[in-house]
């Protein structure tokens, strides 16, 4: 069992930054990818960004690539999602995922179907 807790979500002027982390508490962190997913109201759960277990392989969705960083720590358990340059259009619930095993692949961060545990979320919102 791997539990996950999401932090860092917030109200922010559009152009502005904000920085999510998810601590990971249970089985061995470095054996698990790692992605963020968001949520709007009335749209489907999408995927965001993820990194592999060793932090070697990081895959981002087009909507965010340029704006978003993400990074994982394994001595501490976390990985964080930087989000720069943010849009009205980002506004959503940010949940952060865990996967088992050690694969670099991007088809096997993308699909949300694939993860084995998640947190509750967090709430981000982006004033225009």
């Amino acid at each position: 069992q791997v539990q996950l807790v999401e932090s860092g979500g917030r109200l922010v002027q559009a152009g502005g930054s904000l920085r999510l982390s998810c601590a990971a508490s249970g089985r061995t962190f470095s054996n698990y990818g790692m992605g963020w997913f968001r949520q709007a109201p009335g749209k489907e759960r999408e995927f965001v960004a993820a990194i592999s277990w060793s932090g070697s392989s990081t895959f981002y969705t087009n909507s965010v690539k340029g704006r978003f960083t993400v990074s994982r720590d394994n001595a501490k358990n976390m990985v964080n999602l930087q989000m720069d340059s943010l849009k009205p259009e980002d506004t959503a619930v940010y949940y952060c995922a865990a996967r088992l095993g050690r694969s670099n692949s991007a088809t096997t961060y993308i699909d949300p179907g694939r993860y084995n545990y998640w947190g509750q979320g967090t709430q981000v919102t982006v004033s225009a």
